[in-house]
């Protein structure tokens, strides 16, 4: 999850941002596509590295982190009701899509658990990012995607064994360890690296978001290697569970938005806070605790809330202005 920078005042500066923040959104799917493609072509060549996807997490957690400050918690106490109503949002609609789901479509249990799992996972780490494309309240965005990572080893192992533990047995205790070592932690560390030598990471934060996309697309590489035997079959199938669930994720997302009355940003920033997962996230739990055949929603999920964000924020940003002065930092996932 970046965290915006304050902007100039010039045109040019917020120019630089809005390109850099497409070339992210744009180049970061076709990335991650590509690392699935390998994955599904040569999987030999990945075997054996699935124990390395909570390592690779942490890398990105970690560079979460290092692109934080504390100015992003002081939306939420500017601004406690919005960014709560983010959050029971975030994590009732897609939770509940994700289970609803899973039985019209009647996945396996595999499927079913992995569809689910991305359902509770905090929001994804370029919600921000297409939240600014889109013209939305970029500082209410940041402020819902920073508490619900933080609240992940709460929120997250308890919602997956409420919808999932019917299709499988899920071990929350060791799911809220696994959080709080490949998230909570590196997230807290780069914070504090940032805290106490941000004169030096601000020389290398241009590079954190590709440092990120290329660690995410390495997951999303051994994640479809370790199933790629099961994808030809169940793709369709796959692909249609994760259209289902981003979509409706980001027109529910809005919704809520305007339902409360909070405004065309602060909605567009709802539908995005909403519809994005932290799919890497899910697919190092999925791998971990379920199979690889579990993580492959969230391979799918990767790529695709990617690309239909940045098509939702473009058609969203059309004769709209920004809200607010501020640029995010791009970044993957």
């Amino acid at each position: 999850m970046p965290s915006p920078a304050d902007s100039g005042s010039d045109a040019d500066s917020g120019s630089g941002a809005d390109k850099a923040a497409r070339r992210a959104v744009t180049v970061f799917p076709l990335l991650v596509l590509a690392a699935g493609a390998l994955g599904l072509v040569a999987p030999g060549a990945f075997e054996g590295w699935g124990v390395s996807v909570p390592y690779l997490l942490g890398v990105v957690m970690f560079c979460m982190g290092l692109t934080m400050t504390p100015l992003d918690f002081q939306g939420v106490v500017r601004r406690p009701w919005a960014v709560a109503l983010g959050l029971v949002a975030h994590y009732v609609i897609m939770p509940g899509l994700g289970w609803v789901i899973a039985h019209a479509l009647g996945l396996s249990p595999q499927l079913a658990a992995g569809v689910i799992l991305v359902g509770c996972a905090p929001s994804g780490t370029a919600s921000n990012v297409v939240t600014y494309l889109a013209r939305g309240d970029v500082a209410l965005s940041v402020s819902v995607a920073t508490v619900s990572t933080v609240l992940a080893p709460l929120v997250t192992p308890p919602l997956t064994l409420l919808l999932a533990g019917e299709y499988l047995p899920v071990d929350a205790g060791s799911m809220v360890t696994d959080i709080l070592k490949t998230v909570l932690l590196p997230v807290i560390a780069g914070l504090v690296v940032r805290l106490l030598f941000g004169r030096y990471v601000d020389r290398v934060l241009g590079a954190l978001p590709w440092l990120s996309a290329l660690t995410v697309a390495a997951i999303v590489a051994i994640v479809v290697a370790g199933s790629a035997a099961a994808i030809k079959s169940a793709a369709a199938l796959v692909f249609l569970a994760v259209f289902l669930h981003n979509g409706l994720g980001l027109a529910l997302g809005y919704g809520a938005g305007k339902l409360a009355r909070l405004g065309p940003p602060a909605s567009r920033a709802m539908a995005f806070e909403v519809g994005m997962q932290n799919s890497g996230l899910a697919a190092s739990l999925a791998t971990a605790h379920f199979s690889p055949l579990a993580a492959l929603p969230s391979a799918v999920f990767s790529v695709w809330h990617n690309v239909s964000g940045a098509l939702v924020a473009a058609w969203m940003a059309r004769s709209r202005k920004s809200p607010d002065g501020r640029k995010p930092s791009p970044s993957g996932d």
